[in-house]
């Protein structure tokens, strides 16, 4: 018996087909995977599919074509004819391995075994359960498109290909796992992409040997790009379809998992996590001041604490026209352990707003700041400073475009508060140099992850660091190799 990626050839008993398509698909135990029996055109013909994926329109109309045959249609050539000319569907094609077909009706298809024929019909008349496109919560834009990719493959492709109408764009279909085979779409305009990047990525996707990818598209992540410790995202996701499309015409690969409305957009560096649709929808002197306004908030995070300890528990080192710097009123408390408490009591926070109800939300904000504030202050476990750094970092980390971004910041600016707190100024700036090198070092897909700053190119670091007049910008981004590196001719 073949499983999960042995190949069973259909077999020219129809009986025996029947007997496997039911034993491996549970047939008698599960009540949505449904076998219907057909005899038409002179041969018995067994129709499987899941009830909940299939279009009843489609449904109906294939058995009414089929039933209406005559008593000898089918009696040569029976597949020539079902697909050619009786089955009212463009989606159509045939397989003579009885576990690819298992799969396919798993994954949405109807097939029929034919009496006397070593090959099932596929037919793609799925019709998934799925919600309308809405904006996506974490990438909100004042102007531009309200839609968003949501959770169905087949429709999020739909949504890129409205926007780029390029004859060389691919959707490349690939199923991962040897049990929940999942579908994934790698995305790329061939005219554009560097074959390099594609393979690899293939490459990568070709290795996973697992069961089935249980968190979908993290799993996918992890098993090509999260193999070290390291907690940057060495991939960007995105829900806005504009944002997808901006990205394969640069030269990107999108990896689209079906049950995602995330997209996975590779190779990426460090710089495209801190980018954001809006800089591009306002004029460009407006877009380069929030994409600046957006760097300081990403320091800030990263920085504002450590280096405010430091200041707080060295005087000395405060200039004098900033002695404002520094704690007031000492705190029950040490002042590295409220910000310790102050870190777990944001994050508790966080997670509290993920599951708390709509309906409770505005409760929960007045215990954050009465409760948590303005009490824990007045009986000394926090200084009002503390509270005032922290509120600053987070919503630094807030205004980060990225949000796996934002937590990998979040953990090093700990990183950075433990060192400064053990070792001072020396701790805190051999802590930031140790994670600039592991920056510096990181690669997403042979693509450093600190270009254009390190290796240093001045032209695509302006271009990182200024939003510039969209007509001006007439190249590609060199990392990614293309073969068309001009964007305007």
């Amino acid at each position: 018996m073949g499983k999960f990626g042995t190949q069973v050839p259909l077999a020219k008993n129809f009986n025996k087909n029947i007997d496997y398509m039911l034993k491996e698909l549970r047939v008698e135990e599960n009540f949505d995977v449904i076998h219907h029996k057909i005899d038409a055109g002179g041969r018995k013909i067994g129709m499987f599919y899941v009830d909940g994926f299939a279009s009843d329109v489609a449904t109906i109309e294939v058995l009414k074509k089929i039933k209406s045959l005559e008593p000898d249609a089918l009696r040569r050539n029976p597949i020539d004819i079902l697909t050619q000319g009786i089955i009212p569907h463009q989606e159509t094609e045939t397989s003579e391995d009885l576990e690819e077909v298992i799969g396919q009706v798993l994954a949405g298809q109807a097939a029929f075994i034919v009496e006397g024929a070593t090959k099932a019909i596929l037919v793609d008349s799925r019709e998934y359960p799925a919600r309308q496109p809405e904006e996506p919560d974490l990438e909100r834009v004042v102007r531009g498109p309200r839609e968003g990719f949501v959770e169905t493959m087949v429709f999020n492709a739909a949504l890129i290909r409205r926007r780029v109408r390029d004859r060389s764009l691919v959707m490349d279909y690939i199923q991962v796992g040897q049990r929940s085979k999942m579908d994934i779409v790698i995305s790329y305009i061939d005219s554009i992409a560097d074959a390099k990047i594609i393979q690899k990525l293939k490459n990568e996707i070709d290795k996973i040997n697992i069961d089935g990818l249980s968190m979908g598209e993290k799993t996918l992540e992890e098993f090509i790009f999260g193999k070290n410790i390291n907690p940057y995202p060495f991939v960007r996701y995105t829900e806005r379809a504009d944002t997808g499309s901006v990205h394969l015409m640069e030269g990107h690969v999108l990896i689209i998992v079906d049950g995602s409305p995330s997209v996975m957009i590779c190779p990426v560096t460090f710089w495209h996590h801190l980018q954001h649709a809006e800089e591009y929808r306002q004029k460009p002197i407006i877009g380069a001041t929030l994409r600046w306004i957006r760097y300081a908030a990403v320091l800030a995070a990263l920085f504002i604490l450590p280096f405010w300890y430091i200041l707080a528990t060295t005087p000395e080192l405060v200039p004098e026209n900033f002695d404002f710097i520094g704690v007031k009123e000492a705190g029950t408390l040490p002042l590295f352990w409220q910000f310790i408490v102050a870190e777990l009591g944001v994050e508790m926070l966080r997670m509290a707003a993920i599951h708390t109800p709509n309906a409770l939300a505005t409760a929960l904000g007045l215990v954050a700041a009465v409760l948590v504030g303005e009490v824990a202050v007045e009986v000394g476990i926090f200084t009002r400073e503390v509270i005032l750094y922290t509120a600053a970092a987070v919503i630094g980390g807030y205004a980060t475009p990225s949000y796996e971004l934002n937590l990998a910041n979040r953990f090093f600016r700990v990183i950075f508060l433990i060192a400064a707190a053990s070792l001072g100024l020396y701790g805190f700036v051999i802590a930031v140099s140790l994670w600039f090198i592991l920056l510096v070092k990181s690669k997403s897909l042979n693509t450093p992850y600190m270009w254009p700053l390190i290796p240093f190119n001045p032209k695509e670091f302006y271009h990182v660091l200024v939003r510039s007049p969209m007509p001006l910008d007439k190249s590609r981004p060199s990392f990614l190799h293309t073969k068309d590196k001009i964007s305007q001719k």
